[in-house]
């Protein structure tokens, strides 16, 4: 099976290395589709392609340009869609999970905890969502992120001018959230693939920070997860659409669990590292048994 991954970094990107490593020894073959090299057109209202991909090669393909590329990337999507290749993460899916806030508004649809959140898009509407989410400290961060960039506590007026100066982009927005302090904090990143929990580590932050990205501590941890843990994971990666997420939890010192993100792209290194656990394997199994 010929599995197509859309991605901006080439074969020796560690994530699709281990990807095509594991495909190819099971029998099958990725294949980059780069969304800066491959152009789609309309001609007499048919859909094609032009740039470095013979489409008749893809079998299925798997989005995983991640926050990398921006949303020009996504025209790409559907179009392979309309040509008729099956996708792992539908569109719709994949534009939830890139917006922050559209995440969060689906996870509180369907009563799933998150933590207290604003989106604003004119630094005149922070003091009123400040106030709100009963005043400081809160996090500032980007609609649209990647491994914690971007992403500020803020304790003070002075504090937050300056990065709502620097950062509050009037057509992208920024979002203001509830502080979890990460004293006796448990954060935990949940691998879902097709409705099944794939594994499950824990992170915790270095010292002095509180974002606990595994590209930025290089460190995580096994967890088992409680079923109340397990079964939100599943209802959070479900509420979006998405067959294969990355489900953010933290469970604060009180013990109450909170959806913090989901990431269509997950990395993986991380989770096999703690667990042992052949996920790459497990995504290729996945692909090819649903779309084979």
């Amino acid at each position: 099976m010929n599995i197509g991954i859309i991605t901006a970094e080439g074969y020796d990107y560690p994530p699709t290395k281990r990807l095509a490593k594991v495909a190819a020894e099971k029998g099958h073959r990725i294949i980059i589709v780069d969304p800066i090299y491959v152009w789609p057109v309309l001609v007499s209202g048919s859909p094609d392609l032009e740039g470095e991909l013979d489409i008749s090669m893809l079998d299925v393909v798997l989005p995983r340009q991640g926050a990398t590329v921006n949303d020009s990337s996504l025209k790409l999507v559907p179009h392979l869609h309309h040509m008729g290749v099956p996708l792992v993460n539908k569109l719709d899916a994949i534009r939830l999970a890139k917006d922050q806030f559209l995440t969060l508004q689906a996870l509180s649809s369907v009563q799933i905890p998150i933590p207290d959140t604003g989106f604003i898009n004119a630094y005149e509407g922070f003091q009123s969502v400040l106030d709100r989410l009963g005043g400081y400290p809160v996090v500032i961060k980007p609609v649209s992120g990647r491994v914690g960039e971007g992403v500020f506590l803020v304790n003070d007026d002075h504090k937050a001018r300056l990065i709502l100066h620097n950062n509050l982009e009037t057509g992208k927005g920024i979002l203001i959230q509830r502080f979890i302090p990460p004293e006796n904090r448990l954060d935990i990143r949940v691998l879902v693939i097709g409705g099944k929990v794939a594994g499950a580590m824990k992170l915790k932050p270095k010292p002095g920070d509180f974002r606990s990205n595994f590209h930025l501590t290089q460190k995580s941890w096994p967890v088992e997860l409680l079923p109340e843990w397990e079964e939100i994971a599943l209802k959070a990666a479900d509420a979006l659409g998405l067959e294969i997420a990355g489900v953010d939890l933290i469970v604060d010192a009180d013990g109450k669990v909170r959806v913090i993100e989901l990431n269509y792209s997950p990395g993986f290194s991380g989770l096999e590292a703690a667990t042992g656990l052949d996920i790459a394997g497990r995504i290729i199994d996945y692909v090819v048994e649903t779309y084979g």
